[in-house]
């Protein structure tokens, strides 16, 4: 049955699994026809760059249609219109509704009062799914597996959400994680409940330095997002305080991989990109691959 794709915690570890093997399906071969007769709508009620693209050239590869917007503002919301009823009219027109919204939340209340599917391309600083997925196929494809590896997540753990969802989505493998942040952007305190209760080792750090860095497997940055803050004092105090440069790459395990959910501000250095162990802008391909397969499954469609 069409199914909405809400939160990856409501997903096993052997749906993960298979959801991976068709992503890699895709990757070998992205061009197939099988939405085609569909039309999906794409709702950015905030800025993206790569999951909204991504998930519109994931519909045009699979020979579907996309409509939507990019930009609330230009829509019926700036005159009042309820998230409800903008949801009631699109599903009039789509088969399957891609959503981004600024509030947490917004997803999973979409999905009640919806009849057609929803993914949830970001609920504010909550949940971020599709991006999870994408991290986890391309922790797969460059590690060859993803049981008991060692992660290290730097900069905002407090806001953010990509952070957050491949948390939930590790328990099912037995990671040890090293959570890097000032105080300020620390992760929050229920996401560590979630690690005890559900066997997830971490460590908590706020220097970031080679003992970290040379002891890992995946090296997630993060950016300090700006649009989180209330306060932009706090911003200007947290926003530089870790820099990934590629001197601090010398000693690193060969299998190790720097990811990043993009876009980078300054916590990457630029003369990274031409290291061995950056892997960025293919995870932001890999994206293409995993939204194939996950559209796919929320409309049923055998991929």
């Amino acid at each position: 049955m069409p199914h909405s794709l809400v939160t990856i915690a409501n997903l096993s570890k052997e749906k993960i699994l298979s959801l991976l093997d068709n992503a890699a399906c895709f990757e070998a071969q992205p061009n197939r026809r099988l939405l085609e007769g569909h039309v999906v709508a794409t709702l950015f009620f905030e800025p993206s760059t790569r999951t909204r693209l991504s998930f519109e050239t994931a519909v045009n590869r699979l020979a579907g249609r996309v409509i939507g917007f990019s930009d609330a503002a230009n829509t019926s919301t700036s005159k009042g219109e309820t998230l409800k009823d903008t949801i009631m009219m699109v599903s009039n027109y789509a088969d399957l509704i891609v959503m981004r919204h600024h509030l947490e939340g917004a997803a999973r209340y979409a999905s009640e009062v919806s009849p057609v599917p929803i993914i949830n391309a970001g609920d504010g600083a909550n949940q971020h799914p599709s991006q999870t997925m994408l991290d986890l196929y391309s922790i797969r494809k460059t590690q060859g597996t993803l049981e008991g590896l060692d992660i290290c997540l730097v900069g905002d753990l407090k806001y953010g959400r990509t952070v957050h969802s491949l948390i939930m989505a590790m328990r099912h493998f037995h990671p040890h994680f090293h959570f890097v942040a000032p105080p300020e952007l620390a992760m929050p305190e229920e996401y560590k409940i979630y690690c005890r209760q559900n066997g997830i080792s971490f460590e908590e750090h706020t220097e970031f330095d080679s003992s970290v860095i040379n002891n890992t497997d995946i090296l997630y940055m993060t950016r300090v997002q700006r649009e989180r803050f209330t306060d932009l004092m706090e911003y200007e105090r947290v926003k530089n305080v870790y820099i990934l440069r590629a001197d601090m790459l010398t000693n690193t395990r060969p299998n190790m991989r720097i990811l990043h959910p993009l876009p980078r501000v300054n916590e990457i250095a630029n003369d990274v990109d031409a290291c061995p162990q950056a892997y960025y802008f293919q995870q932001a391909k890999n994206g293409l691959f995993v939204r194939e397969a996950l559209i796919c499954d929320c409309l049923d469609i055998e991929a």
